[in-house]
């Protein structure tokens, strides 16, 4: 048997041969099965060929979002001083801080709960914000940096902080609509922060980091921008002028129970804004309660019927004409005129008056009779000259037009009452720069919240001879005589016009008012101009005589005195009639 065995093995007998072993699948099955390998071996090498080739670029960007951050640098914004250097808004250092919602919600509950009130919020507030599916959210922004201590010492797994800035304004709602204020992203919002945003802000910088998945800083893989901090912005503004003119316009509406009030204070010589200010204010550094009437920068943004104040420029266009002269004599009696069907009056009757009493008793009448001999084009061009229905070109958020109706469709009733500031409307820094004409001579500047390094040049709108006698005109107006007895100011010789306008509700003049007052001192070299608004008094007095002349006086002696400006007159008592004479409305 062993031997027949052999025999059968060396003959190479196959084991398929054996019935049990015979195989009965078909031969294509294993051509299929090969086949199949193959092309599974071939789309992998055809896919890592696209991962590893094609796809390069696409893989590394995934992976890089992943762990790769860019961070911002933010860059300092620049510091806004006054004209001597006093600093008005200034960026100090703080931190934001942040958390990752699932790393703190293992926190101990006696820790969060000191927590929240570290960040001066409720526990129901922070758990809303840590309640989130998100890898990423902020619990408070610009939080000091001592607070910040306070909050790391806690050791909450998850809580961050990140470097950010936050604006300080040291005089607070003293300069508030002029400075303005940022937003948490550290961008202007309003005020001279808004209008010079790009200046102010700089360019912020960037650095490339890998993180963990804490958040934590691993490694700086280069790439580092620097950031390039904000210019410093140097205002025309004088931090004493501004505090006298807010303080005393303050004591005014609190006297008068007023509305509200505005006041701007410019230099002669150069068109500077010394001083602008708006009540009702607000501080910028605690802004949880601001409201829209706060905000209003009320000096740019708001216009009303400016009433007699205007007087002067129709009295200078007849001059400037030939139609009159200082002397020349208008009948006003019985202080009445009618034109058309319209019927226009004088607080009280005056009769028989020169062109220079006309504008220091303020009569309608009389400055009515100059202006209807006068071509309604000659006055419209003479308004539009001095700036009014033209916005100022300040670069300041806000500043309006007013309104100028085209002198074509005047008619005789409207021309007439637009030559004592009805029908028509202004701003106050309005009404403040066409004065430039009677304190400069006749010529008029830009204005500009800059600070100025040399004298601009002028621009003539009416004879240095009609400027001179208008303005003396003027000075009669604020004297003992005219309607303005208050506006005197002891050591100084003072000129301006009070104006006293109803206001318009709902189309139709209403028993409220608007009391101003825009006048310059000292009269033999004017220095500075000052327009005051005081709206809806309401505690007796409303004519500018009484309630904005005398503001102007406090505030034109305390500022030409911070100027040092030389008194130019030895009249030291001030004489204000027992009854002081009113102006028309």
């Amino acid at each position: 048997m062993r031997s027949a065995s052999r025999t059968a093995a060396g003959k190479g007998v196959q084991f398929s041969a054996s019935p049990v072993l015979a195989v009965k699948l078909p031969v294509w099955r294993s051509r299929v099965v090969l086949f199949v390998m193959f092309a599974a071996f071939a789309a992998l090498a055809g896919r890592a060929l696209w991962l590893q080739g094609i796809s390069t670029e696409f893989l590394q960007k995934q992976g890089a979002s992943r762990y790769a951050r860019t961070l911002e640098l933010p860059a300092t914004r620049g510091k806004i001083t006054d004209r001597n250097g006093q600093v008005l808004a200034s960026s100090l250092p703080v931190k934001a801080v942040w958390a990752i919602p699932e790393d703190v919600a293992e926190a101990p509950p006696e820790k969060l709960r000191e927590l929240a009130k570290l960040l001066d919020m409720s526990e129901r507030d922070l758990n809303k914000k840590l309640d989130s599916d998100r890898t990423f959210v902020y619990l408070k922004r610009q939080v000091e940096l001592e607070t910040v201590d306070k909050i790391l010492k806690l050791g909450i797994a998850g809580i961050e902080t990140r470097k950010e800035y936050k604006r300080y304004y040291p005089e607070g709602e003293v300069m508030a609509h002029i400075v303005g204020f940022t937003n948490v992203e550290d961008a202007g919002q309003e005020g001279m922060e808004l209008a010079f945003q790009k200046t102010l802000a700089g360019t912020t910088g960037s650095r490339r980091v890998i993180k963990d998945r804490l958040g934590r800083v691993v490694e700086d893989i280069g790439a580092t921008s620097p950031p390039h901090d904000g210019k410093d912005l140097a205002l025309s503004i004088d931090r004493k002028i501004q505090y006298i003119a807010f303080s005393h316009l303050k004591e005014a509406v609190e006297t008068h129970k007023a509305k509200a009030a505005g006041i701007v204070v410019l230099d002669v010589k150069t068109g500077e804004v010394l001083a602008l200010a708006n009540l009702p204010t607000y501080n910028p550094n605690d802004r949880g309660r601001l409201t829209g009437a706060q905000l209003r920068n009320r000096v740019l943004t708001d216009t009303f019927e400016p009433g007699s104040v205007m007087k002067p420029f129709t009295v200078a266009l007849a001059l400037e004409n030939k139609l009159a002269t200082p002397s020349t004599m208008i009948q006003t009696a019985p202080g009445r005129m009618t034109i058309g069907r319209a019927t226009i009056g004088d607080a009280h009757p005056h009769g028989l008056l020169s062109v220079s009493e006309v504008l220091e008793k303020s009569s309608n009448v009389g400055t009515a009779k100059l202006a209807l001999q006068l071509a309604p084009e000659q006055m419209w061009d003479m308004f539009t000259e001095v700036g009014f229905g033209q916005a100022p070109k300040l670069g300041f958020p806000g500043a309006v037009a007013g309104r100028v109706r085209p002198h074509k469709s005047w008619r005789p009733i409207e021309q007439a009452t637009m030559s004592y500031g009805h029908g028509i409307s202004t701003s106050l820094i309005q009404m403040a720069h066409s004065y430039m004409i009677f304190a400069r001579d006749g010529e008029m500047i830009p204005i500009t919240f800059h600070k100025a390094n040399d004298n601009p040049i002028g621009r003539r709108v009416i004879s240095e001879k009609t400027a001179r006698e208008v303005r003396a005109m003027l000075e009669l107006a604020a004297g003992p005589t005219g309607t303005a007895p208050k506006a005197q100011v002891p050591g100084y010789r003072v000129a301006g016009k009070t104006g006293t306008a109803h206001k318009l509700v709902g189309g139709q003049y209403a028993n409220k008012y608007v009391s101003g007052f825009v006048g310059f001192a000292p009269v033999s070299d004017p220095r500075i101009i000052v327009a005051v608004m005081v709206d809806e008094p309401s505690n007796g007095a409303h004519y500018g005589g009484q309630v904005a002349a005398p503001v102007f006086a406090a505030v034109t002696q305390n500022a030409l005195r911070a100027l040092n400006v030389a008194p130019d007159s030895a009249v030291t008592d001030i004489i204000i009639p027992a009854e002081s004479v009113k102006e028309s409305l």
